[in-house]
């Protein structure tokens, strides 16, 4: 799916849906506003709000490597207790992609959005449909009558979201999903080691002034 046929998906989707190898590459990048993408106001945070080392998942519901990675990320996380995590639905693989980000994103209007990411991510296989989707999702236990109405009363926001997220990845270079910045990194498909390693290294480089300027 290219990224106009993307743009035009979210842009009109009906609000009304029924419901790598390790780092080694420096994220930052030329016009790349980096508070911006660390500091998203509307972007799905978890961790510790306070954590010395944030780390940016930009990930997609039908992505395969997401779903392989997202226990050892939450493990992580779980573990460290001093990472902070944001999140950053970038569906770039298919429409029903787009789908599955629009209703985590609504979840969070009722504080759910990490057990719809969870749920979401919990299904196995790629080229899941809508339905299947939309099942998992109910699974859940979040409030469906909540979620079907913030869909509707915050289409606008979730769509600019979704669009600062593709125009963030677009313009630090990001090729697919998943992709990590840990800190000063970029990398992509990490197992429990490869988080404990980059958080390691990405603390060594504060440590010594080599971090991101936020």
């Amino acid at each position: 799916m290219n990224r106009r046929n993307l743009l035009g998906l979210i842009l009109a989707a009906s609000p009304m849906l029924s419901f790598a190898p390790f780092l080694s590459t420096p994220a930052a990048a030329q016009n790349v506003d980096v508070k911006a993408v660390l500091h998203d106001p509307d972007a799905p945070e978890g961790g510790n709000p306070k954590g010395d080392v944030t780390i940016v998942a930009f990930t997609d519901y039908n992505c395969p490597y997401c779903k392989k990675s997202a226990p050892d990320l939450k493990r992580i996380v779980a573990e460290d207790g001093k990472v902070r995590l944001v999140y950053k639905d970038w569906p770039i693989l298919t429409k029903a992609s787009v789908y599955g980000a629009r209703l985590a994103l609504a979840a969070k209007y009722q504080g759910k959005y990490e057990t719809v990411h969870d749920a979401l991510m919990g299904i196995p296989g790629r080229q899941i449909p809508d339905a299947k989707m939309l099942e998992a999702v109910k699974a859940s236990g979040v409030d469906m009558a909540r979620l079907n109405a913030d869909l509707k009363k915050h289409n606008d926001e979730i769509a600019a979201l979704l669009k600062r997220n593709i125009d963030q990845a677009d313009a630090l270079g990001m090729q697919g999903t998943p992709t990590y910045l840990i800190g000063p990194f970029r990398t992509s498909t990490l197992d429990y080691g490869g988080f404990k390693q980059a958080l390691a290294e990405a603390r060594r480089r504060q440590a010594a002034g080599q971090g991101i300027s936020e």
